[in-house]
């Protein structure tokens, strides 16, 4: 039986255990989308995880929506991560970027225009922006050379993530960001090569998943999708005549793992009744599979026991416990988060959650 303490392989990664820590939007950059010397800190406290997934980090000014997140598009931001993935590398851990285009959820007043989907469709609720949440905007399909120009902002930004230091990057294809806005049918209404049948809808994917890996190498580049229920007003009737065979071109391109985010009926971040998607993908791929949401130790431990995943994805618990491999390895406590610092700037409820041994020389 394998146990979440075993190592694997991810790509040309190799993890000492099977715990990954999932990306977390946390908003500790500048206006201009540079990373800050806090976020050394933050990162390198968590290099216990087999494997950190960052914050989503935006590919282009165009794609990033939301304040004080970082963005990998200029040698600005190039410059500022090395120092994280330094510190990172310093404590002995390994970490990937994730890369993000947010698409119809980039409001104007951050994107720089309007912006830009699978097709001419407005996101539900509102945005963040620097002034208050405002309502979205009607954005407007992408054309032929809209994607072409996308794909390769995607490359680069795959690039400038080695430049920078990470060991490799997650392509963000979840929660109804740019590519889910293809990949499901809610929200991509096009009559092209790129709409209507499965097949068509996972194109955009497939090409940026290309274009990553003939960068950076395949091994170096990874997915994650979120298949089931709803998502920003993203969803799919049928999720899994889309995941499936979207799993299976990213194992033919040679990725390194793919990661779920399904919800339950009784999720605390999201629910859904919809049958999740993960046992027929498990079944269609050889590709490592990682499982996010909702997961205690005990039930990590059984699912990668069981073979319904190689490893778990951890978020929300790792922002108190920057030990959380270790916590869970000995059955440990775990400390309750606050939300109300999630996003907030400065180190308040960022870097200041004390680890086991800190609250045993505390005590």
């Amino acid at each position: 039986m394998a146990s979440l303490f075993d190592p694997i392989q991810l790509g040309a990664v190799s993890a000492p255990n099977r715990i990954l820590m999932a990306p977390l939007t946390r908003a500790r950059a500048t206006r201009e989308a540079v990373p800050t010397p806090v976020m050394a800190d933050y990162y390198s406290q968590r290099a216990g995880a087999g494997l950190i997934i960052s914050e989503a980090t935006g590919i282009s000014r165009e794609g990033l929506g939301w304040p004080f997140a970082p963005g990998l598009w200029n040698e600005a931001q190039v410059e500022a991560w090395k120092p994280v993935t330094g510190a990172v590398r310093e404590a002995g851990g390994r970490i990937f970027a994730q890369l993000w285009h947010m698409g119809r959820l980039v409001h104007p007043d951050l994107g720089g225009g309007q912006p830009v989907s699978a097709s001419a469709t407005t996101a539900p609720a509102y945005a963040h922006t620097y002034e208050g949440k405002k309502h979205y905007v009607e954005a407007r399909a992408v054309t032929q050379d809209d994607i072409q120009r996308i794909v390769e902002d995607y490359a680069r930004a795959s690039a400038n993530a080695i430049a920078a230091g990470f060991d490799g990057v997650q392509i963000h294809a979840a929660n109804g960001y740019l590519i889910d806005q293809f990949l499901r049918e809610a929200a991509n209404l096009r009559d092209d090569d790129y709409g209507g049948a499965p097949a068509k809808r996972i194109r955009f994917l497939v090409e940026v998943a290309e274009a990553i890996a003939g960068t950076i190498g395949g091994g170096r580049t990874a997915v994650r999708f979120s298949p089931n229920g709803a998502s920003q007003g993203v969803e799919d009737s049928d999720p899994a005549s889309v995941f499936v065979p979207a799993a299976r071109e990213m194992e033919r391109i040679g990725l390194a793992f793919i990661e779920l985010r399904e919800q339950g009926p009784d999720g605390t971040f999201g629910r859904s009744d919809q049958a999740k998607v993960s046992p027929l993908i498990r079944a269609a791929v050889t590709t490592p599979l990682i499982l996010n949401q909702d997961f205690t130790g005990i039930a990590a431990q059984a699912a990668v026991a069981e073979g319904l995943a190689d490893g778990i994805a951890f978020g929300r618990p790792f922002i108190a416990n920057p030990d959380l491999a270790e916590r869970i390895r000995t059955g440990a406590r775990w400390n309750a988060d606050d939300m109300a610092t999630w996003y907030s700037q400065g180190p308040d409820g960022y870097v200041d959650y004390p680890t086991l041994e800190e609250e045993r020389e505390a005590a």
